[in-house]
């Protein structure tokens, strides 16, 4: 059987004699880091900035064509401040998946040192990825886009142009449920409109002419109920990715379990922070994640 570019890589991996530590050029250190994670990324760069201009075009259409021209002066307050407080969410959640460093392992640390710190003992075996020169902790995984290994990886993720791993998942569930909240609720203010324009003249439910609102508000009905669709399918998964405590990648890979097994609460509070608070719902509170489970290099 010819043996394809992946078996090879996989084979080197797993023989120490691959290891080659003489071959790797040591991590930076860390005062020489900058403290901004940002993957310079065309395709992920412009799926964000199209996320971003899809959220201020929703904004735009509830405020401007919806609520302003509304003779409800408390309706219009209450869904105004609720749809751009979800929507400031969205966004700020957005900003921290993206710019939060997903938890990649350090650069090159394949080094002669760095083994002869693990203290292996004969028949122990360490993983090396040999495309970033970086001993890998279990349950990591390389990212191509990112060219780094990141641990617990679940996917890279274009529209928050960053992988979503341990560091950042709290942030991406965050973010596809925000979206899906505002995209719901867009989809029944559309519905209340049309309603409220066809019981009334069209030429007096918005500040634009009857053709604009219609092109407008269908538009917006079909960027809401596309991306409600998208962000709650993800959402779910992200969730019960979380409590099955298992990656994207590894049920895809379908990996043997050689972690322990925890209940459902333990690894949402895992990803979400200790102990349960209304911090879970906010993008500013970094998690608490307590005693973490040290990474185990070797196997």
């Amino acid at each position: 059987m010819m043996i394809t570019p992946v078996h090879r890589f996989r084979d080197i991996e797993r023989i120490p004699e691959y290891l080659q530590p003489e071959k790797c050029v040591p991590p930076p250190s860390r005062a020489s880091l900058g403290t901004m994670w940002f993957i310079r990324d065309g395709c992920g760069i412009a799926c964000a900035v199209v996320t971003w201009m899809l959220v201020f075009y929703a904004d735009f259409v509830v405020l401007l064509v919806m609520l302003v021209p509304s003779r409800d002066y408390v309706y219009s307050v209450i869904n105004g401040t609720l749809f751009n407080t979800l929507a400031f969410l969205a966004l700020a959640s957005h900003f921290r998946a993206m710019l939060t460093d997903p938890g990649a392992v350090p650069k090159g640390n394949a080094t002669k040192e760095f083994i002869e710190s693990l203290q292996l003992k004969p028949g122990q075996v360490v993983y090396k990825c040999p495309k970033c020169c970086s001993i890998k902790p279990d349950r990591a995984h390389h990212c191509s886009v990112c060219k780094r290994c990141i641990r617990k990886m679940d996917h890279h993720c274009p529209w928050v142009n960053n992988c979503v791993g341990e560091n950042n998942q709290k942030y991406f569930v965050l973010f596809t449920m925000y979206i899906a909240l505002i995209s719901l609720h867009a989809l029944i203010m559309v519905g209340f409109h049309f309603l409220y324009c066809f019981e009334e003249d069209w030429t007096k439910c918005s500040s634009f002419s009857p053709p604009t609102t219609v092109i407008l508000l269908i538009l917006l009905c079909f960027e809401a109920l596309l991306f409600l669709i998208f962000t709650s399918v993800m959402f779910g998964t992200q969730v019960h990715s979380i409590c099955t405590d298992e990656t994207g990648i590894e049920q895809l890979k379908k990996e043997e379990r050689r972690w322990a097994k925890k209940t459902k609460w333990m690894n949402m509070k895992a990803v979400f922070g200790h102990p349960f608070s209304i911090a879970w719902l906010s993008p500013f509170a970094t998690p608490d994640q307590g005693k973490a489970d040290p990474y185990q290099y070797v196997v």
